[in-house]
């Protein structure tokens, strides 16, 4: 097999500069959730109350897929979305507002963090396992009626693989040749349970055969490989070629949720030895790209915009609670 060519410098210091903005952003979302959930863990305490589920570790994944995207196409996501949504553009200001509950959010502080929808970047996540599957069809069905070349992208999780939505979007995308690129995001675990133990197959690449689609797991947690891999099925759904199905092997670095004590994992110790960030600016230092003085200033820029932006979700108006069923109910009367 031919090695793949180099990606250029400019590219490898994009993709690292997003992840570095992500990995800053869930480590400050980390601090504020936790601030008033001691000495006891709450999880209806605090500034942000109710769960959490931080992406930590997963950033190859947004860096390189959303790389390929425009605010014109559609991406879903799951319940662990804020790292596609920052990939994505979305608004960071106002998805911070959201997570904080806040009038000025996406959704008047109405959705919190696992339901944050953005019409500017046509951005949509939910609590509900394998749920952006469907809606990414319809999107591209719309793209693909209205003659234009823009892809949707459903981002999912390996235990998601295993729901009858998941391999009925496959099918139907299939059937219909929809312009629409579907990301498994397989971390090892589904909630507490090792892929091993659910799932029948060892990579859910293989099962895009099924449906006479293209495959392609991704692994070791690769910002470069999912960038060459997410490129090439993009451009096949923009040329009008189908759907595709791309698996990353990549780390949940944090708990499922916080507050969770990973009992059941084993592997706990080694895993901020497999951070794919320290990693990739190894990497990026040792082929000349960077140095390390320009990765702290990533960090340093990364950290001004996280805290401008939770500054301003801090500063928001909390929804007046006489309020609470504006938005739930269509208002005026029906023609």
């Amino acid at each position: 097999m031919t090695p793949s060519p180099r990606l250029d410098d400019a590219t490898r210091r994009e993709l690292l500069n997003t992840m570095l903005l992500i990995r800053t952003y869930e480590e400050a979302i980390l601090r504020e959730y936790h601030a008033g959930k001691s000495p006891v863990f709450d999880i209806g305490a605090g500034l942000v109350p109710g769960e959490m589920h931080l992406s930590a570790g997963q950033e190859p994944v947004a860096a390189g897929v959303c790389a390929h995207l425009t605010p014109d196409d559609a991406l879903t996501g799951t319940h662990r979305p804020h790292h596609i949504a920052i990939a994505h553009g979305v608004d960071l200001r106002a998805m911070t507002a959201e997570i904080f509950g806040r009038e000025t959010g996406l959704g008047r502080g109405r959705g919190g963090h696992m339901h944050l929808f953005d019409p500017a970047t046509h951005f949509s996540c939910s609590g509900i396992i394998a749920e952006g599957l469907p809606p990414a069809l319809g999107q591209a069905f719309a793209f693909q009626r209205r003659g234009t070349d823009r892809v949707a992208v459903a981002v999912t999780g390996e235990g998601a693989a295993n729901q009858g939505a998941f391999h009925e979007s496959l099918n139907l995308a299939a059937v219909w040749n929809l312009p629409v690129v579907f990301v498994v995001e397989d971390n090892d675990w589904g909630i507490s349970v090792p892929r091993a133990a659910a799932t029948a197959v060892a990579s859910n690449a293989d099962r895009a055969a099924a449906y006479g689609i293209p495959g392609i797991r991704v692994g070791d947690n690769d910002v470069e490989g999912v960038y060459r891999a997410a490129g090439e099925a993009i451009a096949r759904a923009r040329a009008g070629e189908g759907p595709s199905l791309i698996e990353v092997h990549t780390l949940r670095l944090w708990g499922h949720f916080e507050g969770d004590a990973q009992g059941y994992r084993a592997d706990i110790e080694g895993v901020p030895g497999r951070d794919p960030i320290p990693t990739y600016v190894a990497k990026l230092v040792a082929d000349g790209v960077i140095e390390e003085a320009d990765a702290a200033v990533m960090r340093a820029s990364a950290s001004e915009r996280v805290e401008d932006a939770v500054a301003y979700a801090k500063s928001s108006p909390i929804p007046d609670p006489t309020h609470a069923l504006d938005y739930v109910f269509a208002e005026g009367a029906r023609s």
